[in-house]
């Protein structure tokens, strides 16, 4: 592999015409010089200058190499300056992937915060569920993530640097009307003979619902399924079932909804951001990291009815 420095001295004493000149211009000594080309020749297999009375000229192996030094150098250059803009989060890229509950909620005053200080630094999002996001953070496609697991359950996102956010608990949304929207101390079994709205059976919330209320002692009968929680608080307030929805898919709550918490406690998902555990984690999402630690502790203000 070619020798950048001694490139550069290659493509110096040519320009100068001289040893000594190239010397005095990069402050070498002309020995440090000669024995730069030297061994820039050694590598290469070739002569690359000839010196006779009318000085030093590129021999024809030289002047090819040459040819190319200057599109080196640029490169170079042009990479070098990339990467004090990245490190210095004044350019570069940042891609991001989220669930979308976070992505409607968290994500969306965290990018406006995060382009307001840095504006030259190109954002993406990506969305998913978070055992489909996790493996390609690990992969390298993102290097940011928002993901959640349940406190209850085990953590299958090892190898990843997490920063916790928020404790998001699952409420109950029941019809306004129904006889238990008043009910003193709501728990799970109450819901037991209650038709259910849920998301997709093998999404990680669905399944955590099954289980819980398997452990209660039932099994819940789910009439419908889908992945958007409009939908479900939509189908709730019309009347066709109850549904257990995560706090933070309640910011936006539609009309004709009663949302009440479970006696003793509700399940909680734990949200957080995360990155690869390897070290040289890009400075924009430090910068990125440090905005959703600041800003996501508004989300928790939503109360029950």
């Amino acid at each position: 592999m070619l020798n950048l420095v001694r490139l550069r001295v290659l493509a110096e004493v040519v320009q100068r015409g001289s040893f000594s000149q190239a010397a005095d211009a990069l402050d070498y000594t002309q020995s440090a010089v000669s024995q730069a080309v030297a061994r820039l020749e050694a590598e290469t297999g070739a002569t690359l200058l000839v010196r006779d009375r009318r000085g030093v000229r590129p021999t024809p192996v030289g002047a090819t190499l040459l040819e190319h030094a200057g599109t080196i150098f640029a490169h170079v250059q042009a990479a070098e300056h990339d990467l004090a803009a990245v490190l210095g989060v004044r350019g570069g890229r940042l891609r991001i992937a989220s669930f979308p509950s976070a992505g409607a909620t968290l994500i969306p005053q965290a990018v406006a915060a995060f382009r307001q200080l840095h504006p030259e630094v190109e954002l993406s999002l990506a969305e998913g569920e978070p055992e489909e996001i996790a493996p390609r953070l690990r992969a390298g496609e993102f290097d940011l993530a928002l993901l959640f697991e349940f406190a209850e359950g085990e953590s299958h996102f090892s190898g990843l640097a997490s920063t916790a956010l928020i404790h998001d608990p699952l409420w109950v949304a029941l019809p306004v009307g129904h006889p238990l929207a008043r009910k003193r101390g709501l728990g799970l079994l109450d819901l037991h003979s209650e038709d259910w709205v849920q998301t997709s059976a093998a999404s990680p919330c669905a399944r955590h619902v099954v289980r819980v209320c398997l452990e209660a002692g039932f099994e819940p009968r789910v009439s419908f399924e889908t992945d958007d929680y409009e939908t479900v608080q939509g189908l709730v307030a019309a009347g066709v079932g109850v549904a257990l929805i995560p706090r933070l898919a309640l910011s936006h709550r539609q009309p004709g909804l009663v949302v009440r918490k479970l006696e003793p406690e509700s399940p909680v998902r734990l949200i957080f951001a995360a990155t690869v555990d390897e070290p040289g984690v890009l400075p924009a999402a430090e910068v990125m990291l440090k905005i959703l630690s600041d800003r996501s502790h508004q989300y928790i203000e939503v109360g029950e009815d």
